[in-house]
């Protein structure tokens, strides 16, 4: 029921009646669609307590998006999922970034130069979502599907970007960070962290040394706009055994010139050291 009083412990919801400026529907609306997202496959009841409102309106809301193409019903698993609709629209982002536009050619590129896999990736929040990826055809390479995402301290691709920062930035970012240690290599925020991105700053790449996968390692770079600012990064991916320090040096160097290439095509600005 709507008006069933909500058991105690439950979350604050994210939605306000007084929200200034806003539509409470479309607020919930784009609320549960970015949740179903997130989750992937929910069930109603799920959904309902993750975002915090009654599931009769939740239900409500789905069927309106469903209608629309937005999000879909799996009738055997009776979970919903993300529709059609919502993948045209973040398609149509895609083709209209020129960073990724351009960025396609250059990761494929650097795929074939380097033999590791190639990433493109973008900034949101105190993460970074993958966009882009060109496989190496190595048996052993790593795989981050359209969508991926990380925090920026345990990603190369992250790190680039962190160190790209102003002061103010960074600082803002870090700040909104709950750091996990995903490994014994993670370096969450502090000095080890400032250490490694002062070093990524001088050099122009980063080394993500399995900091977020065992085994794995990432050498990534920023990509600037045209204020100057990182706005994404490129990296190669893949097996730590493949990535010595000898041959990081020289992936790094062809992170670095990819991501100066896409920059200058993009009509961004690298800032001066």
């Amino acid at each position: 029921m709507d008006n069933q009083k909500r058991p105690r412990g439950r979350p604050k919801s994210l939605f306000k009646e007084s929200s200034a400026g806003t539509m409470q529907s479309l607020d919930r609306a784009l609320g549960v669609l970015t949740t179903v997202a997130r989750l992937e496959r929910a069930a109603l009841s799920d959904l309902a307590r993750e975002i915090d409102v009654p599931t009769a309106t939740t239900h409500r809301i789905l069927v309106t998006l469903q209608k629309h193409g937005f999000v879909a019903f799996d009738d055997e698993r009776q979970e919903w999922m993300i529709g059609i609709e919502a993948y045209r629209t973040g398609a149509s982002f895609l083709r209209r970034n020129s960073v990724l536009e351009i960025g396609r050619p250059i990761l494929r590129r650097l795929m074939q130069d380097s033999g590791e896999t190639a990433n493109l990736a973008v900034p949101d929040g105190s993460e970074v979502v993958f966009v882009g990826q060109v496989e190496t055809p190595n048996p052993i390479r790593a795989f981050f599907p359209p969508g991926a995402r990380t925090p920026m301290y345990a990603s190369g691709t992250g790190k680039a970007i962190l160190a790209a920062m102003t002061e103010t930035g960074l600082a803002k970012t870090l700040g909104a960070i709950d750091p996990v240690e995903f490994t014994a290599n993670t370096q969450i925020p502090g000095d080890g962290l400032q250490q490694d991105l002062a070093k990524t700053r001088t050099r122009g790449w980063s080394h993500d040394r399995e900091e977020r996968y065992q085994g794995m390692s990432c050498i990534g770079s920023a990509i600037f706009n045209d204020r100057g600012e990182p706005c994404a990064g490129i990296s190669v991916s893949g097996p730590t055994a493949r990535f010595g320090v000898d041959r990081a040096h020289v992936l790094g160097e062809l992170v670095l010139a990819a991501a100066q290439e896409i920059t200058h095509l993009s009509g961004g600005q690298t800032p001066k050291t």
